[in-house]
């Protein structure tokens, strides 16, 4: 039977859409009947965008509980399905974040994306509400240590941090309050079902990289009759939203980074970083007290000893990379000139969409002294990156979020495909969404690294196992795991290991 028809047996059971609810009630109840739906005015999208590409924008209740109420523009685009006598429908994207743009993101991946996909569905992106051309948040932020959400924990800088966390919150609260309650990943997931409707279309088929797998599964938890086929890549654990998801990074990078001073050990003739995982992480952790004393100038970035444990965690899963920045910064601690070494810093609009979702899905500890608790253990128990994660954040002085998170559990088909190193999105976390997802199938990459899978020429076989099941609708009879068929390449520049979406802001 097909992912289609399980899907059509399974839903009716489970949960009727919310569109069911007719009936206008307050914040936590069923949302009342959208209004009608206009169908997309879709025009040219303008600059060196390929003409291909269409560009709508659609309105969308701010409140999905009045939706005659206040509207905002969610922006939309559309690749037409390149063999209309194949066609199946709509393949809906969204590339993680949150906070992330997710407009061209299937002009992204359309050149790895095979024929057979590109045949069968009209290829949709579109920016969450918040995002980019969708009504864009602000919080009125200028500058990167404003921006910067991890920050790692001292007793003599706590209570800085606790006032940026409460400076933070109150100002997106003076500048967006009557919008933040509204800006969620159940109303963004309410959105996707409006661009559905406006599409004409039954169903949606869905891929979500990272955060657009939590996005994925309320979806497919509020509205189980409207899904298709649902591609769920490099998972998020929806019992973990959203603390306890930054905190298993923390566990994972000391996994990953034994893993990589074993490799950087056995490549000791080209690196000479040490001949013993011992003396690599000597070697790392020597330089690490050098820029907490004296912080390194790194082609004119300077990094302190918490800049130096992050910048190393985002390369783990990418070995030869890691190691010649280690060799890097050794040259850099030596006084020696080094390459600048490229940082990220997020938009004010990206940093208060973050913000908005990360602290109104679900409610975090309001009493700093939990965070104090909380970093101090981990600093010591997950040395490279556990106080950061466990810090003070602005999520503590944020308003209680409207609505409850939404409880993942049915037996819907879907997809999930997950490396088993992946820094980001622990394989812990994608058994935790296999465990919500009673119906669906978990393709595990053996060996796997980096963050994301399909398409990205990680493991043929994982790639192979995920067409079938957009093309048929054919999932595997069990949970399978597949070979890598990738090794991490050896890239020529600090900074530059592919990192397709981030869950958080780290750098």
């Amino acid at each position: 039977m097909t992912a289609l028809g399980i899907a059509a047996i399974l839903a009716v059971p489970l949960l009727a859409p919310e569109a069911a609810a007719a009936r206008t009630a307050g914040p936590g109840a069923p949302v009342a009947a959208p209004a009608a739906v206009s169908a997309p005015a879709w025009h040219g999208c303008g600059g060196d965008i390929p003409a291909t590409v269409e560009c709508a924008t659609l309105k969308v209740p701010l409140d999905h509980h009045r939706p005659d109420g206040k509207k905002i523009d969610v922006a939309v685009s559309r690749i037409k399905a390149a063999d209309p006598g194949k066609r199946r429908g709509v393949l809906v994207f969204n590339p993680g974040g949150p906070s992330t743009s997710g407009l061209f993101y299937p002009l992204a991946l359309s050149g790895s994306l095979p024929r057979s996909v590109k045949d069968r569905y009209d290829l949709i992106g579109f920016d969450p509400r918040g995002v980019g051309a969708s009504s864009p948040l602000a919080c009125g932020t200028t500058n990167a240590d404003e921006r910067k959400t991890y920050r790692p924990y001292t007793e003599a800088t706590f209570a800085q941090d606790v006032a940026w966390a409460r400076a933070i919150a109150d100002r997106c609260r003076d500048r967006q309050g009557k919008t933040l309650p509204h800006i969620n990943t159940r109303n963004t997931a309410r959105d996707m079902d409006i661009i559905r409707k406006a599409l004409g279309e039954r169903r949606i088929s869905f891929f979500g990289l990272s955060y657009g797998t939590y996005l994925g599964s309320v979806y497919l938890q509020l509205f189980p009759a409207r899904a298709d086929r649902f591609v769920l890549d490099s998972a998020v654990d929806p019992q973990r939203i959203w603390r306890s998801m930054g905190r298993s990074w923390a566990v994972q990078a000391e996994t990953m980074f034994d893993r990589w001073t074993e490799w950087t050990a056995r490549h000791s003739a080209r690196y000479g970083l040490g001949e013993t995982p011992a003396e690599v992480e000597k070697v790392f952790w020597d330089i690490v007290a050098r820029a907490d004393r004296e912080p390194l100038d790194l082609g004119g970035t300077v990094f302190s000893g918490a800049d130096v444990r992050e910048y190393i965690r985002w390369e783990l899963p990418y070995p030869p990379l890691a190691a010649r920045t280690l060799g890097l910064l050794r040259d850099a601690a030596a006084g020696k000139p080094v390459p600048t070494f490229p940082t990220f810093v997020p938009t004010d609009n990206e940093l208060a969409s973050f913000l908005a979702v990360m602290c109104g899905d679900v409610r975090w500890p309001t009493d700093p002294a939990v965070y104090r608790a909380d970093a101090r253990r981990d600093s010591v128990r997950y040395p490279l990156y556990g106080d950061s994660v466990s810090n003070i954040f602005p999520c503590a002085f944020w308003d209680r979020p409207v609505e409850a998170a939404t409880t993942i559990d049915n037996k819907l088909p879907a997809l999930i495909v997950q490396n088993e190193w992946d820094p980001q999105t622990p394989l812990a976390t994608a058994l935790g969404l296999r465990r919500a997802l009673k119906g669906s199938r978990l393709v595990t990459v053996d060996e796997g690294q980096g963050h994301g899978v399909y398409s990205l020429g990680i493991s043929a076989c994982a790639d192979a196992v995920t067409t079938e099941y957009l093309t048929t609708g054919g999932l595997p009879a069990a949970d399978i795991t597949c070979a890598a068929t990738a090794s991490p390449a050896d890239e020529s520049t600090p900074g530059s290991a592919p990192v397709p979406a981030r869950l958080f802001f780290g750098r």
